[in-house]
């Protein structure tokens, strides 16, 4: 008796194991360069957008596997970061909100969820206000709309260190923290024009100054606010147990059906 219980024991857990959905790697081609983007899971899609200088399976590696048991993740690498190579030229959030929206029209992606975490979700911002019928809704974390909404520690530090990384993506990205976004490409009065559901969060030790937070969460005009206690910039990797829970119910949350326009 004891053998067929362990031998049904490890057949029911070699089965919940083939059930995990794989994560596949795919390659396309956008604005005349390559980029890579992992896909896993089935159902509605869920575009999941990195941090600086990271991988969407990296910075996300505690979603993934939990949020692919009911959506279908597209999760892209952008330019000079993860797997897709670098191009000549500084890093710009256009050049890489305009990468994410081809990639989105290329697989035929319309009226999807987005998940950005910091350069994320700055992309995930220009997404919606740029290309608003890619976007369903958004979750956003550890978002600034220009560079000032940066702690002054994280500035200085960013100054500092520039001189100590020539000519590397490190640099660049660098520079663009420094920079960017631009009043051009992203502010808080162009947040008014995002009308889809927003999940904005944050760690109360953030790298973006917590009162910034507040002014983009005030800008969107249907915003809801996750402030994480004693949590820092890395609330993904950091907070799990509690960010995936809030996360997946905002998403499962049915959506308004938008009013009747009475007739003349």
């Amino acid at each position: 008796m004891l053998l067929l219980m362990l031998g049904s024991m490890v057949a029911l857990a070699a089965r919940a194991e083939n059930m995990i959905p794989a994560t596949q790697e795919h390659w396309t081609t956008v604005n005349g360069h390559r980029m890579y983007y992992a896909v896993r899971g089935s159902g509605a899609t869920l575009v999941l957008l990195h941090g600086g200088g990271d991988s969407g399976e990296h910075s996300f590696a505690q979603q993934f596997e939990v949020f692919s048991q009911h959506h279908r993740i597209v999760a892209p690498d952008q330019v000079g970061q993860g797997r897709t190579p670098d191009v000549p030229g500084p890093l710009s959030y256009t050049g890489m909100m305009q990468d994410t929206a081809t990639l989105l029209e290329l697989l035929n992606l319309r009226h999807v969820d987005v998940v950005g975490f910091s350069d994320g979700g700055i992309l995930a911002l220009m997404l919606a206000i740029r290309h608003p019928e890619l976007v369903r809704r958004l979750v956003i974390s550890g978002v600034n709309v220009s560079p000032e909404g940066l702690t002054a520690e994280n500035l200085e530090g960013l100054r500092a260190g520039q001189t100590e990384m020539p000519n590397t993506i490190d640099e660049k990205l660098a520079k663009l923290w420094l920079t960017s976004p631009t009043q051009a490409e992203l502010s808080l009065a162009m947040l008014a024009r995002i009308a889809q559901p927003v999940l904005v969060i944050s760690g109360d030790r953030d790298a973006i100054r917590l009162e910034h937070t507040l002014e983009i969460f005030h800008a969107l005009p249907n915003a809801e606010l996750c402030v994480l206690p004693g949590t820092d910039h890395a609330t993904f990797s950091g907070r799990p147990g509690w960010l995936n829970p809030i996360i997946g119910a905002f998403l499962d949350r049915a959506l308004p059906t938008p009013a009747a326009t009475p007739e003349p």
